[in-house]
């Protein structure tokens, strides 16, 4: 029998690939539902001042990737629901380490966080998890943590109003770590889809040798076309 009255729980699904196809690696669904959830977006503008003029004018860079912002709480303390009706509830610093494996560790097949969808009644929000804050809020008797808090913060995958992924537009300024492997004509067909372009990024990078990519190096690939 379907039951009109049970509480919908906010989920995190976990997949392995960036297009989150098929079925979720994980799917984590909270203890409690936050009290409130924020989201927020910006975008950057670079301003340019002329010579002899008293005024600037502002010209778009970039939009930053939207930010979803909300607390998480997790108990084991057995006054819960969970420890009433579910499975045995495992202790705070197990389900931290949990939560912690599943969204924010590197995963050993892509060498990479997971890639997230949030779906919490008609918010759905693709992004990766950028931090996250324990606190250990109540204790036993022995000083084991019995309830914690996490303040969590996710960065979205960067969406034109269609809910086309513009990450990759060669008509912005994108700034990239390079990972292991990574060469610039790689990169170039990446951002800008033909990997013709690497003479001039290793020249706007200061490069003497594009070959020698290194791992944690930051490059920057602007626009194709500036006016």
């Amino acid at each position: 029998m379907l039951n009109l009255f049970k509480l919908e729980k906010l989920k995190i699904e976990c997949f392995k690939n960036k297009l989150r196809a098929g079925l979720p690696h994980y799917t984590i669904e909270v203890m409690f539902n936050p009290e409130s959830y924020s989201q927020s977006y910006s975008n950057t503008f670079q301003k340019k001042q002329g010579i002899n003029t008293t005024g600037s004018t502002s010209s778009y860079s970039v939009s930053k990737p939207e930010e979803l912002k909300f607390d998480l709480i997790l108990d084991s303390s057995g006054v819960t629901e969970y420890k009433l009706f579910g499975p045995p509830v495992k202790s705070v610093y197990e389900q931290v380490q949990d939560f912690l494996k599943k969204t924010y560790y590197m995963q050993g097949a892509t060498h990479q966080p997971a890639f997230l969808r949030i779906k919490w009644g008609p918010m759905v929000f693709d992004g990766r998890l950028q931090d996250v804050k324990i606190t250990y809020e109540m204790f036993d008797k022995s000083g084991v943590p019995v309830r914690g808090k996490l303040d969590v913060t996710f960065t979205g995958d960067v969406k034109d109003p269609s809910g086309a992924d513009i990450k990759n537009s060669p008509d912005l300024t994108h700034h990239r770590v390079v990972k292991g492997g990574e060469t610039l004509p790689m990169l170039s067909n990446e951002i800008y889809g033909s990997p013709s372009y690497y003479l001039q990024l290793a020249a706007v990078n200061n490069l003497d040798h594009f070959r020698e990519l290194q791992p944690g190096q930051e490059l920057i690939f602007p626009p194709l076309n500036e006016d």
